[in-house]
C-alpha cells in the first residue's frame, strides 16, 4: 500500500510538472494580490510555477492552529498538515490567517488554494466543494457550565441559547435542535460566554475542548453529551476540471502522510491521541 501511495504521488507530480512546462508565461497577478489562471494551466501547474501553496486557517483554534508563545510561529495540527502537503508538492507553504466566517469566501475568490482548518465534511459543503481524503475523525461535544443540570443531551438545547463560530457546523447543529445560536469568533469566546452565563451552551470538537481544559483546568465547564458518530475532517477545494490533478496530488500527499506514520505522530503531538484513524 505504501508503495502504491508513493507511485501515485510521483505520477501526479510528474503530470503537474509536464502541465507547467506547457506554458512559457508566468501567471499574471490578480487585482487582489492572488494569481489569475493562465490559459491551458491547471491549478497544480500554477502552484508549482508559483512555488508556494497558499493555505488559510484561523490561527487561534488550538491545537489545530495557534501561535507559539515564544516565537509567534504558527503551529498546530492543521498548520503541520499544510506543511506536509506542500513539501510533497515540492513547494513552500504560505499560511494565511483569517476568521472562520471568511475562510470559504477567500477560497471561492481564489485567494487561497486550500482551507485546512478542521473542516468537517457535510452534504451541503460537498455540493459546493470537493473534499480530500479525511485526515481526522472527531466527535462534537455539547459543552455547558459545570453546574448546569438542565442540559444533558442535544435534545435539551430546544429553547436554549448557544454561541459558536458563524455558519459553522456546530452552529448549524445547535439550531437543528432548536437552540437560538449567536455567532462569535473564537473557541475562547464561546467558552467564556458559557462561563459568564451569557449562553447556555456551546458545541465544538471534543479534542479542542480537552486541549482547552488542559490549559485552563480551573474552568468550570463540562461535556454534557457527545455525538455518537465521528465527523470526517478533510480539506475542501474548489470544484472544476482545472483542479483535478491538484486534488489527486493533495489526496496522494495525505495518503503518504498516513502510510509513513507522519499524520499519526502529528496527531499524538498536538492532541495526545490519534484522531487520524476512524
Amino acid at each position: 500500500m505504501k508503495r502504491f501511495a508513493t507511485l501515485m504521488l510521483a505520477a501526479v507530480l510528474c503530470l503537474g510538472l509536464l502541465a507547467g512546462c506547457g506554458s512559457s508565461a508566468s501567471p499574471a497577478p490578480a487585482a487582489d494580490g492572488g494569481t489569475e489562471e493562465a490559459a491551458g494551466d491547471d491549478l497544480l501547474a500554477q502552484i508549482q510555477e508559483r512555488g508556494t501553496l497558499i493555505v488559510a486557517l484561523e490561527g487561534d483554534w488550538a491545537p489545530w492552529s495557534f501561535h507559539d508563545a515564544d516565537t509567534d510561529e504558527i503551529k498546530g495540527f492543521d498548520a503541520d498538515v499544510a506543511r506536509g502537503i506542500a513539501s510533497r508538492l515540492g513547494v513552500e507553504v504560505e499560511i494565511v490567517e483569517a476568521p472562520w466566517e471568511s475562510l470559504f469566501a477567500g477560497l471561492d475568490a481564489g485567494r487561497y488554494d486550500l482551507v485546512i482548518n478542521g473542516v468537517e465534511i457535510t452534504d451541503e459543503r460537498s455540493e459546493k466543494y470537493d473534499f480530500s481524503e479525511p485526515y481526522g475523525y472527531i466527535h462534537t461535544a455539547l459543552i455547558v457550565r459545570a453546574d448546569n443540570e438542565e442540559i444533558k443531551s442535544f435534545e435539551d438545547l430546544d429553547g436554549k441559547s448557544t454561541v459558536n463560530s458563524i455558519a459553522s457546523t456546530y452552529m448549524t447543529l445547535a439550531e437543528s435542535y432548536g437552540a437560538a445560536a449567536t455567532g462569535v469568533s473564537t473557541l475562547n469566546d464561546t467558552l467564556q460566554n458559557v462561563l459568564d452565563g451569557r449562553a447556555d451552551a456551546t458545541l465544538n470538537a471534543d479534542v479542542s475542548f480537552y486541549d482547552y481544559m488542559n490549559v485552563h483546568p480551573e474552568a468550570e465547564l463540562k461535556i454534557a453529551a457527545l455525538t455518537e458518530e465521528a465527523s470526517h475532517v478533510a480539506v475542501p477545494m474548489r470544484k472544476g476540471d482545472d483542479g483535478a490533478s491538484f486534488r489527486d496530488a493533495v489526496n496522494a500527499a495525505i495518503l503518504d502522510m498516513k502510510e509513513t506514520g507522519e499524520l499519526k505522530t502529528l496527531s499524538e503531538t498536538y492532541f495526545g491521541s490519534d484522531i487520524t484513524a476512524e
